[in-house]
């Protein structure tokens, strides 16, 4: 039964992380959205509580996690344009990978064991068949 059972959506203010929240409403779940609205929107945040917060500050995920009684995490707050990342990499390895850290630790001190890392929005070479699957070759 999944009646009431809370799942922080970190970037749950972006365009994909708000239809995931959407569809986790439809299914019965309590979407609760952890975002710094830095590049997402408050107006976008309709299916559940919004969290303003940061990643990369684990003390914040943390609060968030105890406050609404989380039971796993969907995460897909992190920075995903190419042309951004060529000409700044270090703003995207401390929000990608600084806010992936940020993220374990503060669910490990909370005790949520349960999360889904969404996939990169961009796959490079050729693909070997279309629709690209997950275990799709690329050349």
């Amino acid at each position: 039964m999944t009646s009431g059972i809370s799942v922080l959506v970190t970037g749950g203010a972006g365009f994909i992380g708000s239809h995931a929240c959407k569809a986790l409403k439809s299914a019965g779940y309590v979407p609760v959205t952890f975002d710094n609205l830095s590049t997402g929107h408050a107006r976008s945040v309709k299916f559940g509580p919004l969290v303003q917060g940061d990643v990369r500050d684990a003390d914040a995920v943390v609060a968030a996690l105890r406050d609404h009684d989380v039971r796993a995490i969907i995460h897909f707050a992190a920075s995903a344009y190419v042309g951004e990342s060529m000409r700044n990499p270090g703003l995207y390895y401390d929000n990608n990978l600084g806010g992936m850290i940020g993220l374990l630790k503060g669910a490990k001190t909370a005790g949520v064991d349960k999360i889904v890392f969404s996939s990169s929005c961009a796959t490079y070479g050729i693909p070997a068949q279309l629709p690209i699957s997950e275990d799709c070759a690329q050349v």
